[in-house]
C-alpha cells in the first residue's frame, strides 16, 4: 500500500524571471503570426503600463497558478513595483501562496495515479501536482486563529489579507511570500470570492465556534474599495491571468463609479492570458473588445492571448523585467491611500 511520503517527494520549483531574459524571443515572436505575435504585443502593452509612471497595474489571477510554479514571478513583480493591486481567486493567494508562506510545499506528481489511494493517505491532486491535505488543514486552522484574534466586525477581503500579512511578520514566516511582500509594500489584495478556498474553511471554523462574536467578509466593501482606488489613480492597466471572478470584478470598477455618480474612466490598458474562448458565452473567454461595449476597457491597448499561463506568463514577465521600464517606478502603497482617504462625493 502506498504511503503519503510516496507522493510527496519532489517539490515544485518556481521559475525565476531574473534568470531568463526573454526580450530577444519576444522581439522575434513579434515578427511571426498567430499566438506568437499576440503574446509579443501583450508583452509590449504590459511594458507600456510600466513606462507610464502614473498608471496603476492591477494583476488578476485565476486558475491554479502558484501550485504550478508561477509564484516567484508574481513575487518579483510585487517586489520590483511592477504590480500595484492584486485581484485573485482564494486558491492562489490562500491555498497556495499563504500555504507555502507557512513553510509547506507543493510537489511534482502525475495525473496517472489512483485518486482513491491518494484519498486514503490524505494527499490531494491538482492535475499533476500533489499537496498534503493535513498541511492544507493547518492553513485552514491558521486562518481561523487569525479571525479569532480580530475585533468582530465586517472586513473587506483586503483588510483581512493585511492581517494575514501581519501574522507572517509576527511569526517569522514566509521567504518569497507574495502575502508578506504585499503587506510590506502596501499592495492591496482583493479576493472577491473569499469563502471559496481555505479562507472559507477557516472562517467557517471561526464562525461555527463563535456564533455571537464573528468576523465576517463584506464583498460590497471590496467593491467600494476597488472603486476608490480607481478614483485615486490617474490611469489603470489590467494584466489578467485566467478569467472568472477576478477578471469581472476588476473590469467592473469604471461601471461601479458610474453607478454612484462619477464620470467613468475606463481601464486604459488590458491584457488577458487565457485558454477559454468566447463560444460558450462565459466570462473567462469574453474578449476585451466586448468589455468596451460595457464601458470597462479602452481598445487602443488591449490584447487577448489564448495560451496556457505556465507557457505565456514567464515569457511576458521576463520581457518586462529585463526591458527595465519599471526601474525608478515608485510603489503606490494603495493600502495607505485607502486607510487615509474617505469616500469622495460624486462630481455630478
Amino acid at each position: 500500500m502506498a504511503k503519503k511520503s510516496d507522493y510527496l517527494k519532489t517539490p515544485i520549483e518556481h521559475i525565476d524571471i531574473k534568470k531568463h531574459d526573454t526580450r530577444a524571443l519576444v522581439e522575434a515572436m513579434s515578427k511571426m503570426s498567430y499566438s506568437a505575435r499576440d503574446l509579443a504585443r501583450a508583452s509590449d502593452i504590459y511594458d507600456k503600463m510600466l513606462a507610464e509612471k502614473d498608471c496603476a497595474v492591477i494583476l488578476c489571477l485565476a486558475g491554479s497558478l502558484f501550485s504550478a510554479g508561477l509564484k516567484r514571478i508574481v513575487y518579483e513583480l510585487i517586489h520590483n513595483n511592477m504590480v500595484d493591486v492584486i485581484v485573485s481567486t482564494g486558491a492562489n493567494m490562500v491555498d497556495q501562496d499563504f500555504f507555502e508562506s507557512l513553510g509547506f510545499k507543493h510537489y511534482k506528481g502525475t495525473k496517472w495515479v489512483d485518486d482513491c489511494a491518494m484519498r486514503d493517505v490524505r494527499v490531494d491532486r491538482i492535475y499533476d501536482t500533489f499537496i498534503c491535505e493535513d498541511e492544507l488543514g493547518e492553513c485552514d486552522n491558521t486562518v481561523a486563529r487569525i479571525a479569532d484574534s480580530l475585533e468582530p466586525r465586517p472586513y473587506s477581503s483586503r483588510e483581512f489579507f493585511i492581517e494575514m500579512g501581519r501574522y507572517l511578520v509576527k511569526n517569522n514566516k514566509a521567504p518569497d511570500s507574495i502575502t508578506l511582500e504585499c503587506f510590506k509594500k502596501g499592495v492591496p489584495i482583493f479576493i472577491p470570492a473569499f469563502s471559496d478556498c481555505s479562507a472559507g474553511m477557516g472562517l467557517l471554523h471561526h464562525q461555527w465556534h463563535h456564533p455571537d462574536r464573528q468576523v465576517t467578509i463584506d464583498s460590497a466593501k471590496d467593491f467600494r474599495e476597488l472603486c476608490r482606488l480607481k478614483l485615486a489613480t490617474k490611469s489603470t492597466g489590467l494584466l489578467m491571468i485566467g478569467g472568472g471572478v477576478p477578471k469581472n470584478f476588476a473590469q467592473d470598477a469604471p461601471v461601479g463609479l458610474e453607478m454612484v455618480g462619477f464620470e467613468p474612466v475606463m481601464h486604459k490598458y488590458a491584457v488577458q492570458i487565457t485558454v477559454a474562448d468566447e463560444r460558450d458565452g462565459a466570462l473567462s473567454g469574453s474578449t476585451l473588445r466586448e468589455a468596451r461595449s460595457w464601458g470597462k476597457v479602452e481598445v487602443d491597448y488591449e490584447q487577448m492571448v489564448f495560451s496556457e499561463a505556465t507557457l505565456a506568463l514567464p515569457i511576458l514577465a521576463g520581457y518586462a523585467y529585463h526591458k527595465g521600464s519599471w526601474k525608478g517606478r515608485k510603489g503606490f502603497n494603495l493600502n495607505q491611500v485607502l486607510a487615509k482617504a474617505k469616500e469622495p462625493a460624486a462630481k455630478r
